[in-house]
């Protein structure tokens, strides 16, 4: 077998998210959504260098969806309550307009900011709606990414993933970092500095633990590692192997894969590492779980009916259900959070791709077109996938959208970049 069906999980170290110097994540879009949706993004006013600043990652955000055109608003900027000419707009192409401010608050000591905006619809010149966030200039950003979730959750009707993290590991010259970045890959924070390689982080369902495994023991331990304060406890360090956690729903419990009764079997704990169970037994490798996400299933990857293929086992244990059937190698199951969608690896004519299913009619398709792809993770509202890739001989990340259209790719200079895992939504 490849060393797909093998990848385990490697390292965390113990302290709390620290600044990194090295380069952020860049995105290429290769990929739009069809009938994407005219919007157009005005300056906002205010502090000239401020405001334009959290305007271009607001138009970001919303061009990297694939489900917006951005139409250009004019030069002047346009203050949430300044009377729009919607006829000019609606002249520019644009169906929906995006106006707001960022002014400073007047408080003593750190420097705060107001981003007000509102929501305009040029077609039947009405507004759609505003908010407001007060917030330190280091969370211009945030306030910008908030802005976008709410564009998209009142245009799109679902949730928008641009205040959302994204998990990953980079390498560079024998050096490990797991990184924790925004969904669109910039403010990157060092979770984990090691020498010893990091794979298969995992969000616990809150967004605010990391469970992984580190092999700087020189053997696969299962950590548990809070984001907050930077402590860890090891939850699996068993005879053998531990690897591959990955959480209940509830996050009270971790399936893992252990060796220490002989093969990789799915075991279940607490997350603080008691009451050890084991989940299921078999002849071959199981490996790879993901609960679903009302409980009651955990999908795996296992290889007892002669070729490496998805399962599912009830949470509480039972009869184990052959998923997938066609090819002779599909591994690594990742469920959207409405657990009507799976993706997957599968390979294809050689090529190790992206497939994904839907788990009503069984029907799958094929996302991708590269040919090294490993470790999908669902964007929390489903739309996305990432996964990481190689091209040119060196991992970088890329996403799909679940209909295959929208297409990304994200890449750090000089580095070998890994193991993604898209966070939850966090209150």
């Amino acid at each position: 077998m490849t060393k797909h069906f093998f990848k385990y999980a490697l390292a965390f170290a113990g302290f709390a998210l620290t600044a990194v110097a090295q380069a952020q994540l860049s995105i290429e879009i290769t990929g739009a959504g069809a009938n994407r949706l005219p919007i157009a993004v005005a300056d906002f006013s205010g502090e000239r260098i401020v405001s334009q600043a959290l305007t271009s990652v607001l138009r970001g955000d919303l061009e990297r969806s694939g489900m917006f055109r951005l139409v250009d608003p004019g030069a002047m900027p346009l203050a949430e309550t300044t009377a729009v000419d919607f006829a000019n707009m609606k002249t520019r192409g644009a169906d929906t307009l995006v106006s707001g401010s960022v002014t400073p608050v007047a408080e003593t000591g750190e420097s705060r900011y107001e981003t007000r905006f509102h929501l305009h619809d040029v077609l039947k010149q009405t507004t759609l709606g505003g908010q407001s966030y007060v917030s330190t200039a280091a969370q211009l950003r945030t306030a910008a990414h908030r802005t976008a979730d709410f564009i998209y959750e009142k245009l799109i009707g679902e949730p928008g993933i641009f205040s959302t993290h994204i998990a990953y590991v980079v390498k560079t010259a024998g050096r490990y970092e797991l990184q924790i970045a925004d969904a669109d890959g910039m403010n990157a924070q060092a979770a984990l500095t090691s020498r010893e390689p990091i794979i298969s982080p995992a969000w616990s369902p809150d967004g605010t633990r990391l469970a992984y495994v580190s092999f700087e023991a020189k053997k696969p331990v299962v950590y548990v590692h809070s984001l907050a304060t930077g402590r860890r406890h090891v939850a699996a360090n068993f005879k053998g192997s531990n690897s591959a956690p990955a959480w209940s729903p509830d996050g009270k419990r971790l399936a893992v894969v252990l060796t220490k009764e002989g093969g990789s079997q799915l075991f279940l704990l607490n997350a603080d590492g008691s009451g050890v169970t084991r989940l299921a037994s078999s002849s071959g490798i199981d490996t790879e779980p993901q609960f679903s996400h009302d409980g009651q299933f955990i999908y795996f990857t296992s290889d007892r009916g002669g070729s490496p293929q998805v399962y599912r086992i009830p949470a509480a244990g039972g009869d184990v259900q052959r998923i997938t059937f066609e090819g002779s190698y599909n591994v690594t199951p990742r469920l959207s959070f409405d657990d009507k969608l799976m993706a997957f690896v599968t390979r294809n004519n050689g090529r190790f791709q992206i497939a994904l299913m839907d788990l009503t009619t069984r029907q799958t398709q094929v996302l991708t077109d590269t040919e090294r792809d490993e470790s999908p993770s669902f964007a929390p509202n489903g739309r996305m996938i990432i996964y990481a890739t190689e091209i040119g001989g060196r991992g970088v990340l890329a996403a799909v959208s679940s209909d295959g259209r929208v297409k990304q790719k994200f890449s750090v200079q000089a580095a070998d970049v890994r193991e993604p895992a898209w966070g939850p939504f966090v209150k």
